[in-house]
Order: structure tokens, then sequence, then C-alpha cells
């Protein structure tokens, strides 16, 4: 009986959000009071709720303040220097604006938003591949799978909802991927340069030097009058020094993330904006971004309460296990990873994390796998997910760059594959995920 209830409460959940007749936030909050009302479980759902929500508090503070914290970063113009600078090595040599470009999205996709991610590149280089006549498709790919790899970070959406369904923390499943995560982008660079040079060989290096000068001086005009009086130029090694100072310290784990996101937060905006109106306005002009992620880490709590709380969650997995072939127990972490480039491109990240994953994470635990072993091969499939049609911030990028959707699907996609299998390798031989 619980089985069934939880199985129909996923197909309800999923089914409502991917026909966009509730909102996830709307969903993740009601369906599953409604479906423990059903089961009878209506005066203990209170404090499942409660527990719920306690448990994914300081992943919810974490990425909230680490939204806030890269946003500031990027409002003071930390990547300014790194634009300019790869629009002066680059010149007219195709290969270099390739490789430069992947260096470029990769950096400024550390705030984990996809959408101020492409923004940014886009508006950088689009000019320049315009102008040498480069193929917008590889701009736009190659954005894309910068994306797919540095969406893994914990305030990049994927992996603040696998640990929120799953009830782990950052150093569970986040800090053993970043070697896994070095290897994706290695391979990005790879992909970029095997892009690069095809263009180099179609075009030639170009002189273009007067021209050029016309591309970089409108890129550096448009970033300096974009926000001319939030822009930090005098900061410039303090806020790089920071945010280098908070990667050593995230990597040592010495002090919990929320904490390090915290104070990191709170001393970039007191450096660069002493005045607290800015400080105001700099807040306000992130917070509908990080309340949007946010709002949904903390109301997935009260589903996960519900389906711990109620035991449906254990009786789901139950069910599962009895229709999963023991020979196949074993190699579910390499089952998971590889499927959820599928399951989070036909479906949305919110369906599959909290619908199907914890689920499989459940049913793992009976052949001695353990939940963070699961919830990192899922996130292995994002390179695959960010050419989905159901990310918004592909829309934007394609309408940027004036391509049509399926064409950068058929463009992009063995290599998207490609990101995953390579990624699913290297945590293999790491050990972050076994067979």
């Amino acid at each position: 009986m619980l089985s069934v209830l939880g199985f129909s409460m996923v197909a309800a959940f999923m089914y409502l959000i991917m026909s966009k007749r509730l909102t996830p936030l709307v969903a993740l909050m009601l369906i599953p009071i409604i479906f423990g009302v059903i089961g009878g479980f209506a005066t203990d759902m209170g404090s499942m709720m409660f527990d719920g929500v306690k448990d994914i508090a300081p992943t919810a503070i974490m990425i909230f303040f680490a939204i806030l914290y890269f946003g500031l970063m990027i409002d003071t113009g930390l990547f300014d220097p790194l634009i300019a600078l790869i629009l002066k090595v680059v010149k007219g040599d195709p290969l270099k604006i390739v490789v430069g470009t992947a260096v470029l999205s990769m950096m400024v996709a550390l705030d984990g938003d996809g959408t101020t991610t492409y923004m940014i590149t886009v508006s950088s280089l689009l000019p320049l591949y315009k102008r040498l006549k480069m193929n917008p498709l590889i701009l736009a790919g190659v954005a894309m799978l910068s994306m797919g790899v540095m969406n893994m970070t914990p305030w990049g959406g994927a992996s603040a909802m696998a640990m929120s369904s799953l009830g782990l923390d950052s150093s569970e499943l986040f800090l053993p991927l970043l070697p896994v995560m070095g290897f994706g982008l290695l391979w990005v660079l790879f992909v970029s340069f095997i892009f690069g040079k095809s263009e180099r060989k179609r075009l030639g290096v170009i002189n273009i030097q007067n021209t050029f000068q016309e591309v970089a001086s409108a890129a550096e005009l448009s970033m300096e009058t974009e926000q001319p009086e939030y822009r930090r130029p005098k900061l410039v090694w303090f806020n790089f020094a920071l945010t280098v100072t908070l990667m050593v310290c995230l990597i040592i784990d010495f002090i919990p993330l929320m904490i390090l996101f915290m104070v990191a937060f709170a001393l970039a905006l007191l450096i660069n904006y002493p005045n607290i109106k800015d400080q105001q306005k700099r807040i306000s002009s992130h917070a509908s971004n990080a309340v949007a992620v946010v709002s949904i880490v903390i109301a997935a709590g009260i589903f996960t309460g519900i389906m711990s709380g109620t035991e449906m969650i254990d009786a789901m997995a139950n069910t599962l296990v009895s229709l999963i072939p023991d020979a196949l127990g074993p190699y579910l972490p390499v089952i998971v990873g590889f499927l959820s480039a599928p399951f989070t491109f036909f479906m949305s990240n919110n369906a599959f994390y909290f619908g199907v994953l914890p689920i499989i994470a459940q049913a793992a635990e009976s052949y001695g796998i353990s939940a963070a072993e699961i919830g990192r091969a899922s996130i292995l499939g994002q390179p695959v997910h960010v050419i989905s049609p159901l990310v918004a911030a592909a829309h934007l990028l394609i309408g940027m760059v004036g391509i049509e959707f399926s064409d950068i699907q058929r463009f992009l996609i063995k290599w998207a594959l490609g990101t995953t299998t390579v990624m699913i390798i290297a945590a293999l031989l790491l050990g972050v995920i076994t067979m």
C-alpha cells in the first residue's frame, strides 16, 4: 500500500510539473501533504516536514550566499581583465578564439547561473565570431559544454537538488567530484581545440589587426558601460585573492561551506561597497535569482520529510529492488550515471532529483551502495541536460547567437555524451563511484 501510494505521489508530482500545471515550488510542498493525508499520516506530518526542512537548511544557506557572492564578483568586474586578455591574445586565430571561449565560459560559470554565463560569453565574443565568419554553433556549443560541467557545483542547481533530496552535505557529494570535474573541463578544452583547429583549417589565421581592434574596443566599451557605477577595477586583485582563498578553503573543507560563503560575501560586500545603500542595491539585484533557487531547495524539505517520515521511500525502494536483477545491483552507480543524461534531458532536474533519485538511492542501499555515491553519479549527466529544450537559459543562448535549437542539438549531442562518459570513467578510476 505504501509503495503504491509513494509511486502515485511521484507520478502525480512529475506529471503536474512537466505539464506545467503547477510550479515545482508549489508541487514540492502541496503534493506530499495531500498524499500524506490520503495515507492517514495527517497528525504526524508537522514533525516530518519540520525535520525535512531542518535537514536541508545548511544546503539552502550555502546556495543562497554562493549565488550572492559570485553575482557580486561579476558586478565588481572580476572577469573583465580575463575578457580583455582573451580578446588581446586570440587576435585572428580561430583556434585561440575557440579555446578562449571555453576558458571564459568556464570562469564566468563559477556562479552556477547559465543565463549570466551565456550573456557575458556571447556579448564579449559574438562580434569577433561574426567578423571572422566563424561558425556560431561553436560559440554556443563550447559555452554549453562548459556550463554542463560547471553546473555540477553545489550552487549550480543539480548538486543542490541531489543534496536536498538525499539529505547529504557538500563534503559528501561535491568535494569528491572536484577532480572528476577537472577531467570534464579538460575534455571541454580538448573538444574546443578540435573545433578551433577545424575552423583554422577552414578560414586560416586572419590578419585583421585593425578590425580586431574595433571589435575588442567595442567589447571593452560594452563592459565599461553596462554597469559603470558597480565596477570596482581598483579592487580586482583583492577580489581575485578572496575568490582564490575561498576556493582553497572549499577544497580543504575545514569549515562548513555555508560559513565560508557567508564570511566571503560579507567581506566582499563591505570592501567593494562600503556605502550601505550600494550594498542594498547589490543584494537586491541578485536576490530574485537566489530566492528562486533556495525556495525550491527549502520546499524540497517538505517533500523529502514526508517521503521519509511515512516510510513511503522505503516501501518504494523494496519494490524497485525486487525488480532489479541481482547481477545488475552492484553496477547501479554506473547505470545511474549514464541514465541521468537522458532522464535530465527529457524531464526537468526537479522531476528527476526529487522524484526518481531518492527511490534509486534507497534501493541501492540494499546492495551496500551509499546514497552519496548514487548522488554523485546522478549529476554526471548534466552536460547533456544543458542542451535540453527544458532549460530556459539555453533558449536565451540560442536567441543571442541566432541559431536553431535543433541545429545545436545535432551539433553538440555526441560531444555532450562524450563529456558525461569521460567523467564517469574518471569517477570510476578515482573511486568516486564504484562497480
